[in-house]
């Protein structure tokens, strides 16, 4: 059975941070709130963890289009190809916030993603998730946990995520109600911004 962790968000405590951040260097599979709707995350270069992550989304390891949840844009080159000053000027401008940027990859992507030529990032706007990821040291593979029901997509209540998650991962993260509307997905990797999906975030950049 998953542990069921509170954390406030607008004062994390370090200790339970740096409890689930420690699970996460061991493997566990995490659910946690993010500016957007809630995730299911795990450290990037733990590979079992990443396995299963994927089988739980029904997808290959190496075809699945996971987030890297980043602190911030500091430590971009790590996976980044270099991009132009305007692109970059344009992730300063919206991040952080409820936005997936696609970028080029470079040669330091984890083993399993060798193969892929974009990755994902996100910046999200909230305290839980950047304490997440400051407190790893690395960026955290993430991806939205949706709801059965079509009409609300994303599941918003952390009580409810619990009770159907709990077999499925090591910890989830009570950070209060979360939304229902997932990140605006814009690809960054050609001359000019292409809209993938229509979110939270505004798409006049």
């Amino acid at each position: 059975m998953a542990d069921f962790i509170k954390i406030y968000e607008d004062n994390p405590n370090p200790r339970e941070i740096k409890r689930v951040a420690d699970a996460m260097r061991n493997g566990a599979l995490v659910i946690y709130p993010t500016d957007t709707v809630y995730g299911l995350g795990c450290d990037i270069t733990n590979k079992n963890a990443l396995e299963k992550v994927a089988r739980i989304k029904g997808v290959k390891l190496e075809k699945a289009n996971f987030s890297f949840i980043c602190e911030d844009l500091s430590n971009l080159s790590d996976y980044v190809s270099q991009i132009d000053s305007g692109t970059f000027k344009l992730l300063k401008r919206n991040l952080p916030g409820p936005y997936t940027f696609i970028l080029p990859g470079n040669n330091n992507l984890p083993t399993v993603f060798k193969k892929k030529k974009t990755v994902g990032i996100r910046v999200p706007d909230h305290p839980i998730a950047i304490a997440l990821v400051r407190e790893l040291g690395r960026p955290i593979i993430s991806t939205s946990i949706k709801d059965d029901d079509e009409v609300i997509e994303y599941t918003t209540d952390p009580s409810l995520i619990w009770e159907k998650w709990d077999h499925l991962v090591d910890i989830v993260i009570d950070g209060g109600y979360g939304g229902n509307i997932g990140s605006t997905i814009i690809d960054l990797t050609d001359d000019e911004p292409v809209l993938v999906r229509e979110g939270k975030g505004s798409v006049e950049l």
